[in-house]
């Protein structure tokens, strides 16, 4: 299986948007999100569409996810799969790699420095790609210094559960001041095709996307629009 920012990038390199998407179960802002298809028949779907790679958020009380969803979904699809979680200690790095992921989030916004850089190299040492997820300048300037080579800008914040109505601004702002060698990642408030191409043109190398998808009538053609590269939409009308 391919890594997750090699496959991020191998999808990047051929002009399309490398959209990951988020199998989430719920949003503390939309409520229920799968309720015309099944977490394993999108992940399938998402797939089978070409996607580069798979979130998966495990957290249960507010986004109703489950590590066994976790591991589920990592067996019934050949894709690199992100860990989505408030990881905080060394214990859940073990278990993300157990359920089969490749990858997994560590949110500066919940984690000491000193714990971050801890985490961080253990997940490496576990041959898990750490995402250091930033949201601040400052946040942004710790992923640099730990030496991060994934790194996601959330768009909103993460500590009041992303009920805030961030956008793909706050990417346009802080994309420029990233590191040359890191892989940008823009996370949530992306609804739209042109959000997303706003966010590669601003910097980042890939976008990640769920309520959006989930949300739409037609999942796998929301999809398909929003992997669209620059100018590729106005070839296909």
């Amino acid at each position: 299986m391919k890594g997750f920012r090699e496959s991020l990038e191998q999808k990047r390199a051929v002009g399309s948007i490398p959209v990951i998407p988020d199998i989430k179960i719920k949003s503390p802002k939309e409520g229920n999100l799968f309720l015309n298809i099944t977490p394993l028949e999108a992940a399938q779907l998402m797939e089978k569409l070409g996607a580069p790679a798979i979130s998966v958020v495990s957290e249960q009380e507010y986004f109703g996810g489950s590590l066994q969803l976790l591991e589920e979904v990592a067996l019934a699809v050949s894709l690199p799969i992100l860990r989505k979680d408030f990881i905080k200690v060394e214990d859940d790095l073990y278990r993300t790699k157990n359920c089969g992921a490749t990858a997994v989030l560590l949110i500066c916004a919940c984690l000491s420095d000193e714990r971050l850089r801890m985490l961080y190299d253990l997940a490496i040492g576990l041959s898990l790609e750490p995402l250091i997820e930033v949201h601040t300048r400052d946040e942004l300037a710790l992923a640099e210094n730990i030496g991060a080579r994934l790194i996601g800008i959330n768009n909103r914040q993460i500590l009041t559960l992303e009920k805030d109505n961030g956008s793909v601004s706050l990417t346009q702002k802080l994309a420029p001041s990233a590191p040359q060698e890191a892989f940008l990642i823009s996370e949530s408030g992306i609804t739209t095709p042109e959000q997303a191409r706003a966010a590669i043109k601003a910097g980042a190398g890939s976008v990640l996307v769920g309520t959006a998808i989930w949300k739409s009538p037609d999942p796998g053609g929301f999809y398909e629009a929003m992997s669209c590269g620059e100018g590729k939409e106005d070839e296909q009308i």
